[in-house]
C-alpha cells in the first residue's frame, strides 16, 4: 500500500461505520468500558473532542487541523501512513479466500484455508507492530529520537482509540496466539532473528527509529523490555487470556475452527483495527491541537 495524501477529514470520513473491524473492537469493551466510540465523521470527531456546537468555531477547527495535518513538518502523516503500511502487511502475511455475512455475525468458513505462520514469526510481528506503535507516537507527539521512555510512560494514560488499540494489539496480536507470556516470546524471537527477512520489518524501517538495521533491533528489545511489564500487567488485570478472549470473539464471528493461532490469523486478515483506530487517534490529536491554536 502506497502513502496516502488524502486528507484527514477524508480519513476519517471513509472509515466504516458497520465492519467486522468495529464489531470486534465493540465486543473488546470488556477491555476499556465506554472508551472508544466508532467516531466515522470528522465534524462529529470534532464536537467529541472539543464539546463546541457552534458551527463556525467548528469550521474554524476543522480547516486549521487540515492545515497542521498537511504541514509535512509536524509528522502527522506519516503517523498515519505506519498505520497504514502495518495494516496493509498483516493482510499480505494471511491468505484467504472469501468472506459471508449470516445476521449480525461474521462467519469465516474460509478458515481452514488458512495456515498460520509459526509461533516464532508470530511473536516478531508482535515485536515490530508493536516498534510501529512507538514509531507514530513519536511522530503525533513532536518527540525526536526513539523515545522508548516517553512511551512506555505514556502507555498508562492511554485512553480512547488509544486504548482500545492497545487492548486489541495485546489481545489479538499477543495474547490469543502466544499466550501469557507473550513478552518472552517476543524477546526470545526478535534476539534469535536477522530482521531481514520479515515481510513487516522490511516495510516498517523506514519508520522506525535506529538508524540502520541492527539500531533498529536494539530500539525493538528495548521498546519490549519498556513496555513489557506495563503489557503483561495490563493483560493480567483486564482479564485478557486466550479463554476469554476466544469466547467473546465467538459472540461476534462464527468460527469454524477453534485453534487459536488461526483464529487470531484471520482476525488479522479481516480486521483493520490498527489503522481504524490509528486514524481517529491521530485526527483526535491534530483536532485537540488546531483548537488550542484557535
Amino acid at each position: 500500500m502506497s502513502d496516502s495524501d488524502d486528507p484527514i477529514y477524508k480519513l476519517v470520513n471513509d472509515l466504516p461505520g458497520t465492519s467486522v473491524t468495529g464489531a470486534v473492537l465493540h465486543m473488546l469493551d470488556w477491555v476499556a468500558p465506554g472508551q472508544w466510540k466508532n467516531i466515522t465523521h470528522f465534524e462529529e470527531l470534532i464536537k467529541d473532542q472539543t464539546g463546541e456546537d457552534d458551527q463556525s468555531l467548528i469550521q474554524q477547527i476543522g480547516e486549521r487541523a487540515i492545515v497542521l495535518y498537511t504541514d509535512s513538518s509536524n509528522n502527522y502523516q506519516k503517523a498515519v501512513w505506519c498505520f497504514q503500511m502495518v495494516d496493509s502487511v498483516d493482510k499480505t502475511i494471511v491468505a484467504a479466500s472469501a468472506v459471508n455475512l449470516i445476521g449480525q455475525k461474521f462467519d469465516l468458513g474460509f478458515l481452514k484455508a488458512l495456515t498460520p505462520q509459526p509461533e516464532t514469526a508470530q511473536a516478531l510481528d508482535a515485536a515490530i507492530k508493536l516498534a510501529c506503535e512507538l514509531a507514530s507516537f513519536g511522530f503525533v507527539n513532536g518527540i525526536p529520537g526513539d523515545g522508548v521512555g516517553e512511551f512506555a510512560k505514556a502507555l498508562a494514560g492511554y485512553g480512547k482509540e488509544d486504548l482500545i488499540r492497545l487492548a486489541a494489539f495485546i489481545a489479538f496480536d499477543c495474547v490469543l496466539p502466544l499466550g501469557p507470556n507473550f513478552i518472552d516470546k517476543m524477546n526470545d524471537a526478535v534476539s534469535s532473528s536477522s530482521l531481514t527477512d520479515n515481510k513487516l520489518f522490511n516495510a516498517a524501517s523506514k519508520y522506525l527509529p535506529g538508524g540502520g538495521i541492527e539500531g533498529q533491533k536494539a530500539i525493538i528489545k528495548k521498546n519490549i523490555e519498556s513496555a513489557g511489564g506495563q503489557l503483561t500487567d495490563f493483560a493480567k488485570v483486564k482479564g485478557i487470556e486466550q479463554g476469554s478472549i476466544f469466547e467473546k470473539v465467538k459472540g461476534v464471528v462464527n468460527f469454524s475452527d477453534d485453534k487459536l493461532d488461526v483464529v487470531a490469523a484471520a482476525i488479522d486478515m479481516m480486521t483493520s483495527y490498527y489503522l481504524h483506530t490509528g486514524i481517529q487517534s491521530v485526527a483526535r490529536r491534530v483536532i485537540e491541537r488546531a483548537y488550542s491554536e484557535i
